[in-house]
């Protein structure tokens, strides 16, 4: 058997805890077949950013899991057409225009959601936090402001389950999600088609269907990028006092802590590619037409690139070195966009006295890790004497 370690993996044991499983991968068979997945796994960082930035694997392929749910869009397009999809978004997200954009919509709905928990003294972090934030500034990114925020979340979830399905070789289902979204879409350029909205500028260079599904893809990037970061970096600052004593006492390390904390547990753990013709790869031979999946997950804790992968160092000197956003043609855009609304919710926890866990919890997810439910606690902030 050529790839013994490759074939052991199990989908539950990539499911709970794949980082034992991925390090004996990057050490053994760093690029390996994965039977269970159906292709092959890159491990190595070099090998990951060799397969991101390399034009002979591409995303453009029916079998792209994100194009049998929404559809053609920028995720799962490469060469001209990706280009044409994608500026019709990102220009709204480049890093002057979030700032100006989000800025003080994200700043008032942090002060908004931290403010109603903040007598209570404990809240679950996805639930009451991250997720709300996340799905608001969708929202507003949108312009969907009459659909409401149980609604988008009711859609993203559906999209989210339906991803991990294919990942995983189940049979999946959003199309009542998006016919929902379709609709709403439509009826925001018909209600909205004099105004400069993101949907509305979009629509000068997309058809109806390709805004929607770019839509649909938004809310992958914007809400689940955004719940992963703020619910793991909070898990990974409160695990130990230490480090939150570290950022408390010096308020500069935090932007590099929300940074460690994508390296060490990327919220989007892998990428899918399709070879466009054989290529030869860390010992391997991939033949045209095969998958290949990059492991985010797997290069960020590479120690040839991370020394003392395994630990959480808000002082690491390289941590920009991760590949949490990817890399090449389909870095995400909206980085800037989720580290304004990681900081800004961090920021705002961090002034809760005595912040602490309030149960045990780990990441978990084929595709997109984080707790499932991540419960932490303080004192109760009486309104007037915080």
């Amino acid at each position: 058997m050529k790839f013994p370690v490759g074939a052991s993996a199990t989908i539950e044991e990539l499911d709970t805890d794949p980082h034992p499983l991925l390090a004996r991968l990057r050490a053994a068979e760093p690029v390996s077949w994965i039977p269970v997945l159906g292709g092959w796994l890159v491990t190595r960082h070099d090998l990951a950013l060799r397969v991101l930035r390399d034009t002979r694997f591409t995303v453009d392929d029916p079998r792209f899991s994100t194009a049998q749910v929404v559809g053609a869009s920028m995720l799962s397009l490469d060469g001209p057409a990706h280009t044409r999809h994608r500026d019709a978004f990102a220009r709204r997200f480049r890093p002057a225009e979030t700032r100006t954009r989000f800025t003080e919509f994200v700043h008032d709905e942090v002060d908004r959601l931290v403010g109603a928990v903040a007598p209570r003294g404990h809240a679950e972090v996805r639930d009451d936090l991250a997720g709300p934030l996340a799905v608001a500034v969708v929202t507003e990114a949108l312009g969907l402001r009459d659909v409401t925020p149980a609604t988008i979340r009711s859609w993203y979830d559906a999209f989210v389950e339906a991803v991990s399905a294919i990942t995983a070789g189940r049979p999946a289902n959003a199309t009542d999600a998006y016919d929902r979204l379709r609709a709403k879409v439509e009826a925001a350029l018909g209600e909205h088609a004099a105004e400069d909205t993101l949907l509305t500028a979009a629509a000068r260079h997309l058809d109806t269907d390709e805004v929607v599904a770019n839509a649909a893809v938004l809310m992958f990037g914007g809400i689940d990028t955004t719940e992963g970061m703020i619910t793991n970096t909070v898990l990974h600052l409160l695990e130990r006092p230490d480090r939150l004593a570290l950022v408390r006492h010096e308020p500069g390390l935090l932007p590099a802590a929300v940074e460690e904390s994508v390296r060490l547990e990327p919220a989007a753990s892998v990428v899918d590619r399709y070879a466009t013709e054989d290529v030869p790869l860390g010992g391997a031979r991939i033949a045209k037409g095969d998958l290949v999946r990059v492991s985010i997950a797997a290069a960020n804790r590479d120690p040839a690139v991370f020394a003392e992968p395994d630990l959480y160092d808000p002082r690491r000197a390289n941590v920009d070195g991760h590949l949490a956003f990817a890399h090449g043609p389909h870095f995400c855009f909206g980085a800037h966009l989720a580290r304004l609304e990681t900081m800004t919710m961090l920021r705002a926890l961090l002034r809760l006295p005595d912040l602490r866990l309030a149960g045990t919890a780990a990441p978990r997810g084929l595709v997109f890790r984080k707790p499932p439910t991540l419960e932490v606690a303080w004192e109760p902030v009486i309104e007037g004497n915080a």
